[in-house]
């Protein structure tokens, strides 16, 4: 395996796993078996025709199977679950960046806690990887029906936790402004009328 090709699928299988998952060292983990399961598969003279799709296959079950493990199961956090951030370097490409935010937000990692772990392989690989549903199924390890209603659930489900609307940055911004003013300057009525405003 080249270095090339290394670094053309990396990306890819991370954000499988990663949004599966929401820890930066577990994903990094099921990436690196999943690199070594596609060299095995080489090495034992399997003709693999996409490495792509063999890796976000591979991937995807590797998370799934830690999703389900005992070992998740057990370790039982009492409180809110937050995802770990992600965080890049300072000479990552812009363009990545961007691409990336929309999808692994905080607030849509949250959201996808809330999924069983089959919903969440469904939910991510037919809206984020746009994979037919056939594969998801392959992948999922059930049938193409049962994968699409697994993937209108999720989707269901999500969407009936999103917020009811979405605040421009400047309106984000300008109601960030006024709250700290408020509590700056100790103006209790102007801070209660703030957050009381819809």
């Amino acid at each position: 395996m080249t270095e090339e090709e290394l670094d053309e699928l990396r990306p890819a299988a991370f954000a499988i796993s990663y949004r599966m998952l929401g820890s930066v060292s577990e994903a990094e983990d099921v990436v690196q078996e999943g690199f070594l399961r596609l060299h095995r598969a080489r090495a034992g003279g399997q003709r693999i025709e996409s490495p792509r799709a063999y890796l976000s296959t591979v991937v995807s079950r590797l998370s799934l199977d830690h999703l389900r493990s005992a070992r998740v199961r057990r370790e039982t956090y009492v409180g809110e679950w937050l995802p770990e951030p992600l965080v890049a370097s300072a000479d990552d490409d812009p363009a990545r960046k961007a691409e990336m935010a929309d999808s692994l937000s905080l607030a849509f990692l949250v959201l996808l806690e809330s999924l069983s772990p089959e919903q969440r392989a469904a939910f991510l690989l037919r809206e984020v990887f746009d994979e037919p549903y056939d594969r998801i199924a392959e992948i999922v390890g059930t049938s193409e029906q049962n994968a699409r209603q697994l993937a209108a659930r999720a989707r269901r489900q999500v969407e009936e936790r999103r917020p009811r609307f979405e605040a421009s940055r400047e309106q984000r911004e300008e109601l960030a402004t006024r709250f700290f003013a408020a509590t700056e300057e100790g103006d209790l009525e102007g801070l209660e009328e703030l957050l009381a405003h819809d």
